[in-house]
């Protein structure tokens, strides 16, 4: 008995043991198969697709070259738009004035179809007008252009946005910083340092705050690019593994490049900042290699919490943090004290309202979006780095703004309680080849309800050039011909009588075809369009490019069409364009990443009505501007300004409406009540004022129409649309075409000298 106990604790003991072993051999296979899975995780990210890439959305660039319509102050607007500095432009991104000149060290730019480099310009300006470009750079084209701004992007589900940067790329003192305040030893250690653990803890302790912190920047980096933010002993020391197994596997500076783009360091919306070289825009408006030492040691100061020292929110807070970055430089010996010392001395220079990382003009990028998604994936768009280079002029765009805002804020206060809740829309674009400039989808915040686009409401008179283009057309009226605008009375289908008034209530007897358009009389209109006939007048319509069903009631001839304010615009375009059909584009081209052209949307021009009637009509629509319905446009704009426009007003004044174009640019502006509530404005005193303040604030240059060879002006009588002379009383010098000009003349003009005088004018210039 007393043997064989020494025996069975023996026993018991081995099998401990081999079981010990066993447990131990277990967690070896199993630790080494976690790690090898934690391996695989690393590496797979790392080295495939790290990121995805946001669409980037661009103004389209100002081009610079002799004899370009700007002046000094459009390209300073710019510049500050671009948020160039103004100083000696020794670097780029900068620009002084020197008397009548300009000199701009411009950044450069990788377009599609090629690369713009950085150079020093010389601008010389005389009024409106760029007279010389100089530069330090020879080129062929004798164009140079400036990069073009970010005016919004189409992001990813995790709502991620990032400019990617290359080490090479970061700004002097930017790698310096952030190791001197992150991570002191990153070139040393390898993944986890248990010493700089230690000394943060030491420097936290004893300075009364968070000066440094204790994980690396490697761990920074895993925790941020694999790992949730959990507070746990797990997630810790899966952190230390994978610093551990990067660091392995890839060099100090490929994790250092990756982090730069990688840490998050601020919110825009539900969009999280990430990287350096985005947040060198969101905040200063400039690449990141271009940041001077305050602005680095800024948002190295950020990185341990950039809610916390959010410059725009907290900037005393900031402007702390801020200092001791550049303190840790100087403890470093990386800087000179001199050097900490000017860098204190300077504001947070923080620009108010970023570009970068927003949407800046959110109803533009609404139809950009709408036109790239029939055409591209959502996640080609949102995650490849296409770059998608738009129409969008910044300076029209702001312009549009000012006035649409002051002008709503104005009616608004005049009427608190009728207009409390009023709305509207505008936009302006190229007349010459249809590129929108600028759009505006509502009063207010951007809610996703884009009135420019979706908003289809009745547009009253703006209907009538078509009609009277259909008359016109026709062969059987021309500007001179008598209409009747007597009262008027017409029995629908319904048995019912309608009977439309003027607006001003008033008949006004017998009025020549251009008086009676220019001043927009509704009984005139009726009754010659129910002459030329309903059917034709929707056959005018959508040969100007009306898609909507339009139903033939007489109605139609005042308006009785449900268009919105980009379908007008594609309308008014045809006559601002002298018959040519250019439809409204947005998109110019769109880049890969690697900035190979996927493709480009080339100008589409179809001739879809008479050039020659549409030049009588334009006309008449210059009356309208100059005696007409918008006169009062000339109380704000020059008088020698040649400008083309018609007014527009629904039924019980619910819609304002007004179209107009100079010989640079076609706006249209839609005001009203989105529950169709009446306004009690007309054309001429809701929408046709925001038109007035945007082109007072732009520079249009006047309406040049091409007469065509079938066009000639003569001497027309108003009263009775024959032809008259320039002494004859009653008389106006009119265009007509050709086989339209009446056999006809006025007693006064028949075998007078004048009229003698004027046949044989025409003659001569018909032989030429």
């Amino acid at each position: 008995m007393t043997a064989s106990r020494p025996r069975a604790s023996r026993g018991f003991i081995l099998t401990a043991l081999l079981l010990l072993l066993v447990v131990f051999l277990l967690v070896l296979v199993g630790g080494g198969m976690y790690v090898l899975k934690l391996d695989s995780t690393v590496r797979e990210k790392f080295e495939g697709k790290r990121w995805a890439i946001p669409a980037r959305v661009y103004a389209r660039p100002l081009e610079l070259y002799a004899g370009a319509p700007l002046s000094m102050a459009d390209v300073q607007d710019e510049l500050r738009i671009l948020n160039y500095r103004q100083q000696d432009p020794a670097a780029t991104g900068s620009w002084q004035e020197k008397g009548s000149e300009l000199l701009v060290h411009t950044r450069g730019f990788a377009f599609g179809d090629g690369v713009e480099s950085p150079q020093v310009l010389r601008l010389r300006f005389a009024g409106n007008s760029l007279t010389d470009v100089a530069s330090t750079l020879q080129s062929d084209r004798g164009v140079v252009r400036l990069e073009p701004l970010v005016i919004g992007g189409i992001y990813p589900k995790q709502n991620e946005d990032r400019v990617l940067m290359q080490l090479k790329d970061a700004p002097p003192h930017l790698v310096e910083a952030l190791l001197a305040t992150e991570d002191r030893a990153f070139y040393s250690h390898h993944g986890i340092s248990l010493r700089g653990i230690a000394r943060a803890v030491w420097v936290n302790a004893t300075a009364g705050g968070l000066h440094q912190g204790g994980s690396t920047l490697t761990q920074q980096l895993v925790k941020n690019f694999y790992l949730s933010n959990e507070r746990t002993l797990s997630r810790k020391l899966n952190e230390a593994a994978m610093a551990l197994l990067l660091e392995l596997h890839y060099s100090k500076n490929e994790i250092l490049e990756t982090y730069l783009n990688e840490v998050a360091l601020g919110q825009s919306g539900d969009r999280s900042v990430n990287g350096f070289g985005l947040a060198s825009q969101f905040y200063f408006g400039q690449p990141i290699s271009e940041l001077d030492l305050a602005q680095v040691s800024l948002l190295v100061g950020m990185v341990q919490g950039p809610s916390f020292y959010n410059p725009r929110r907290n900037p005393a807070r900031a402007l702390k943090r801020r200092n001791l970055v550049i303190d840790n430089l100087l403890v470093e010996k990386k800087i000179t004290a001199e050097q900490a010392a000017a860098a204190k001395q300077k504001p947070l220079g923080v620009i108010a309202k970023p570009t970068a990382a927003t949407t800046v003009y959110p109803a533009f990028i609404d139809l950009v979006r709408r036109q790239l998604h029939t055409e591209y994936k959502e996640e080609d768009l949102s995650s490849e780095g296409l770059r998608i280079f738009t129409t969008l002029d910044p300076r029209v765009q702001n312009a549009a703004d000012a006035a649409f805002n002051g002008t709503m804020a104005r009616l608004k206060k005049s009427s608190p309680k009728r207009l409390a809740n009023l709305q509207g829309a505008a936009l302006v674009s190229n007349p010459e080849n249809g590129e929108l400039l600028a759009i505006i989808g509502g009063n207010g915040d951007f809610t996703g309800y884009n009135r420019a686009l979706d908003a289809q409401r009745q547009i009253g008179s703006l209907v009538k050039p078509a009609v009277y283009l259909t008359a016109l057309e026709s062969g059987r009226y021309t500007l001179a011909s008598p209409l009747d605008d007597g009262p008027v009375s017409l029995q629908t289908q319904g048995g019912q009588l309608w009977e439309p008034k003027n607006d001003d209530g008033e008949s006004h007897g017998i009025v020549p075809l251009f008086v009676a358009l220019s001043r927009s009389y509704n009984q005139a209109t009726i009754r010659m369009g129910m002459e030329v006939g309903v059917p034709n007048v929707i056959a005018t319509l959508k040969n100007l490019g009306v898609t909507q069903t339009i139903n033939a009631y007489p109605s139609l001839m005042l308006g009785a069409v449900n268009m919105s304010p980009l379908d007008v615009l594609s309308m008014f375009q045809v006559y601002a364009s002298g018959g040519f059909r250019t439809p409204p584009r947005s998109i110019r081209e769109v880049v890969d990443a690697k900035g190979k052209p996927l493709k480009r949307y080339g100008l589409a021009v179809q001739q879809s009505v008479d050039p020659a009637s549409v030049y009588l009509v334009n006309y008449a629509l210059q009356q309208t501007m100059r005696a007409g319905t918008a006169a009062s446009a000339y109380n704000t704009l020059p008088a020698d300004l040649v400008m083309a426009g018609k007014t527009g007003t629904t039924n019980d004044l619910r819609d304002a409406w007004f179209a107009g174009y100079t010989g640079n640019y076609l706006a249209v502006v839609w005001v009203g009540n989105d529950d169709n509530r009446a306004t009690g404005l007309f054309g001429a005193t809701g929408a046709l004022p925001i038109w007035v303040d945007t082109m007072k604030r732009l520079h249009p240059v006047s309406l040049v129409q091409v007469q065509p060879e079938n066009v000639q002006w003569q001497w027309m009588d108003q009263a009775s649309g024959k032809l008259s002379a320039e002494t004859c009383s009653g008389s106006i010098y009119l265009p007509l075409r050709n086989d339209t000009i009446p056999q006809e003349a006025v007693a006064c003009a028949e075998g007078g000298v004048p009229a003698v005088l004027d046949k044989v004018f025409h003659r001569v210039i018909d032989w030429f």
